[in-house]
């Protein structure tokens, strides 16, 4: 390898490890200021933007950058180890975003108003059911023996092209809800763009992982 190879990979690292960790923080952060916000606990209504930003937020970003190689809190672990931890956080997920649901359905039904009328409540409903199945989808990945007649390459390869759709259906619920007259009425301006970018880059990150971890197993092969 060539100097300038070396730099340019060294760079390369840099930067995905700086994204990566700023991507920790982020959705930390983001689920912090949401919890801020909402006050969970004060009320039904509070507990669904705390537990679905909770749940796509925190959990479902820090289940796919276990399988960073430049960012992941558990890089030395084995694959194995890090795929049953990546589904453990994914069922706190789904758990996480299944009460959020019935929170806000709930709370709906005592207030007698009307259910998934708006865009934000759609997408948050097929997030949920997606996100529920994509976690059963993964068990084969996880005890071989359900695998039987399938590919494990390709069951790793589907489950990591759904998983990202997956997480992008999860943004996009968080950005549809930093519309809600609910969130507007609390935040604007600069806090209210700040909010935006949080999910945004995460799932900017997240992306670039993926595809990114799919492209270089495609380079190998060739």
């Amino acid at each position: 390898m060539t100097q300038t190879a070396q730099s340019e990979h060294w760079i390369y690292a840099f930067t995905r490890f700086l994204f990566g960790s700023l991507t920790h923080v982020i959705s930390a952060v983001f689920t912090l200021f949401i919890a801020v916000l909402a006050r969970p606990g004060s009320s039904l209504f509070s507990w669904h933007p705390f537990l679905m930003t909770l749940a796509f937020s925190f959990l479902m970003t820090e289940a796919v950058l276990l399988f960073s190689p430049h960012s992941s809190p558990v890089r030395k672990l084995p694959h194995k180890t890090k795929g049953r931890l990546h589904w453990m956080l994914q069922c706190m997920c789904v758990t996480c975003a299944g009460l959020g649901l019935g929170a806000i359905c709930y709370n709906k039904y005592l207030n007698d108003k009307p259910h998934f009328t708006s865009w934000h409540g759609l997408v948050g409903l097929i997030t949920v059911i997606v996100v529920g199945v994509q976690s059963l989808a993964g068990l084969p990945l996880i005890y071989i023996k359900l695998a039987k007649g399938w590919s494990l390459a390709k069951l790793k390869r589907y489950h990591a092209v759904t998983g990202l759709l997956t997480y992008l259906l999860g943004s996009g619920s968080l950005l549809l809800g930093l519309w809600s007259a609910w969130f507007t009425g609390l935040v604007n301006g600069l806090a209210w763009y700040f909010a935006v970018f949080c999910p945004s880059l995460s799932a900017l990150v997240i992306m670039s992982q993926v595809t990114s971890a799919y492209l270089a197993r495609k380079q190998m092969k060739s």
